[in-house]
């Protein structure tokens, strides 16, 4: 018998194009979930609480990738930075620096992704495009060698206004395919979660972050 995450997690991957890399948001979620997805195949899992990574990664197969999605306070990189894979939401230079000199500590490079600021709810965080060109221009961000900004992640307005969803996400898309003609090579636009993924697929993710509808609601006890 299939269970309900090993279904959910087939169907969404039959949905998906190879050139898109689904992120399973295992946030909240316990072990024996994730193991379960873990068994159905999957093996980038995103987390938003540094703590709660540290526990489930020192936990389960060390084969897996984790990616931080959630807010990043700068204090508490050094957690994660022996095996963190891909940080979604840096969005500051105080960061970028912070996540270099940890990742330096463990001979390691850190890919990240600036988060920019795409939403025109207040409460989202992210940069405005103008100063995400600053920093991956600037020199000071040239002498940064260990991490490797390899992308842009937006979340857009929690809104069932589909063509709001689609503005924002194709502003990022825009956005993203300038940088690389200034001869900067960003492979990775994390846009879309459960609810608007395959729009954002259509606008030109290439990475979507989608817990709900693979591991059900959440009821935020980890």
């Amino acid at each position: 018998m299939i269970t309900g995450i090993k279904e959910n997690l087939l169907k969404i991957k039959q949905s998906l194009s190879e050139s898109v890399t689904l992120v399973a948001v295992s946030k909240t979620k316990p072990i024996t979930d994730i193991q379960e997805a873990y068994d159905a195949g999957q093996r980038i899992f995103g987390e938003n609480k540094i703590q709660e990574m540290v526990t489930k990664f020192d936990a389960l197969p060390k084969d897996i990738e984790w990616h931080m999605i959630g807010h990043l306070q700068r204090n508490k990189v050094k957690y994660m930075a022996h095996f963190v894979d891909l940080i979604h939401g840096v969005d500051s230079f105080k960061t970028l620096k912070e996540i270099d000199k940890q990742a330096k500590k463990h001979n390691r490079v850190i890919n990240c992704l600036l988060q920019a600021r795409i939403a025109k709810e207040d409460t989202k965080f992210g940069l405005p495009f103008s100063e995400i060109e600053q920093i991956l221009t600037s020199e000071e961000f040239s002498a940064l060698k260990n991490i490797n900004v390899v992308g842009l992640m937006g979340m857009a307005t929690f809104t069932d206004n589909q063509q709001q969803l689609q503005d924002e996400f194709l502003s990022l898309k825009t956005f993203f395919e300038e940088l690389n003609t200034q001869h900067l090579e960003l492979k990775t636009l994390s846009m879309g979660m459960s609810g608007d993924y395959k729009l954002a697929i259509e606008n030109g993710s290439t990475m979507v972050r989608i817990g709900s509808s693979i591991f059900g609601s959440r009821n935020y006890i980890t």
